[in-house]
């Protein structure tokens, strides 16, 4: 099974559902976490040590 298949096979479930539901959960987490992260890096980077 090639990698495309894959993954259609695994969104098959998202779109099958009525409304937003797991999709918009995994895009708000994966927001968080860039977030997250911007914050860290800047937080490293503009430290006075």
């Amino acid at each position: 099974m090639s990698p495309v298949e894959s993954l259609t096979q695994l969104a098959g479930p998202i779109s099958s559902e009525a409304g937003p539901g797991l999709f918009l959960r995994i895009v708000l987490v994966a927001s968080f976490v860039g977030v997250g992260l911007l914050v860290w890096i800047m937080a490293r980077a503009f430290r006075n040590d």
